[in-house]
This record gives C-alpha cells, structure tokens and sequence, in this order.
C-alpha cells in the first residue's frame, strides 16, 4: 500500500467559505479509481505548529498515485487548494 499525506496551511486571507469548499472538494476524491481509502479534516487542536487541513490517501500501489495526479477530477481540486495555500507539504510512503 502507499499512503500519501497533503497537509495545507492557508493563506491568512483564506475565508472560512473557501476552507469548507476545498474539504468538500477533497471528501468528493474518494471515487477516483485507484483511491482504496480516503480521509480529509480540518485540524482541531490548532497548535502554532498545525496546518490546517489535512489529506490522506491509500492507494493499492504507487501506480495509483501517478494515475491518480494527473487525473481530470484531481486537478483542478489540486489548483484550488494551492491557490489557498501558503504552503503545502506531502509525504508519500509504503506500508
């Protein structure tokens, strides 16, 4: 299995609209073929060190992920989320 994380700071001028929209673009990922398992949410604990929300994927195999990149759904959800965000970090790992 490989398990790929996206965490996302926003941006401070990033409403709470636009944060609810880029969830729920994220939530509706799960269908995409080679998608085993997907969960996405908002940080609760809110620490100096968070981000704000978080993605996390399982794929069957890294064949997956690089299906799963390109694909016509991901993409523009992809862009949404950069355009909120200050930063974005990922980890992609086998289990």
């Amino acid at each position: 299995m490989l398990i790929h994380i996206v965490c996302f700071k926003y941006k401070a001028t990033t409403t709470d609209e636009q944060k609810r929209e880029h969830l729920e673009r994220l939530q509706r990922l799960a269908g995409l073929p080679g998608v085993v398992e997907l969960k996405a949410g908002a940080d609760v604990v809110r620490s100096p060190r968070s981000y704000d929300t978080a993605l996390v994927v399982t794929f069957a195999d890294r064949a997956g992920l690089e299906a799963y990149q390109p694909h016509p759904q991901h993409v523009p959800v992809a862009r949404f989320g950069a355009d909120l965000s200050e930063h974005i970090l990922a980890v992609d790992f086998e289990e």
